[in-house]
């Protein structure tokens, strides 16, 4: 992965500069990403993600290079993220793609792969769509998973298990 820390004018297409790093790198299975460390910090300055939205929509571009930064490492590392989410907290857990239900808990601790009994799952777009843990069950959009399920990404998991 190569990246390009341009001035704000060429944030959006890039410059000659970037243009030859292309040149550069066209025979590299390589993907290249153009940043413009300027706008990455007045992004960071702002308060909210509407102000952020529109300060991005403003200069053209569709998400931030932090953003893009981070899809594509995720990406080249093979990596995805599920959820935990509880009354006190929820959290993000990265693992790699296509690992099974039990050695992504084992990511938590040790214990819950050691002891897992199921997985209960709901996908991301699910619970946006109902918006709470209790509206999924009722829906009937929480699925109960063993073993051998393969964890998506996104997906919002809560393991039982019994050590």
């Amino acid at each position: 992965m190569y990246v390009c820390n341009v001035d704000e004018a060429s944030a959006k297409s890039g410059n000659k500069y970037v243009e030859m790093v292309k040149e550069a790198i066209k025979d590299e299975d390589a993907q290249l990403l153009v940043v413009a460390a300027k706008i990455e910090s007045e992004i960071a300055e702002l308060e909210s993600f509407e102000e952020r939205e529109m300060f991005l929509s403003e200069l053209g571009l569709d998400s931030s290079g932090v953003s893009r930064l981070i899809r594509s490492a995720y990406a080249l590392l093979n990596l995805e993220t599920y959820f935990t989410a509880g009354v006190q907290e929820v959290r993000a857990w990265t693992f790699v793609k296509g690992i099974k239900a039990p050695q992504s808990a084992g990511i938590i601790h040790t214990d819950f792969e050691k002891g897992f009994i199921r997985a209960e799952v709901i996908k991301y777009d699910d619970y946006v769509k109902y918006g709470s843990e209790a509206a999924c069950k009722e829906a009937g959009k929480m699925a109960v998973e063993g073993k051998e399920y393969v964890v998506q990404d996104g997906d919002i998991m809560h393991f039982r298990f019994n050590v």
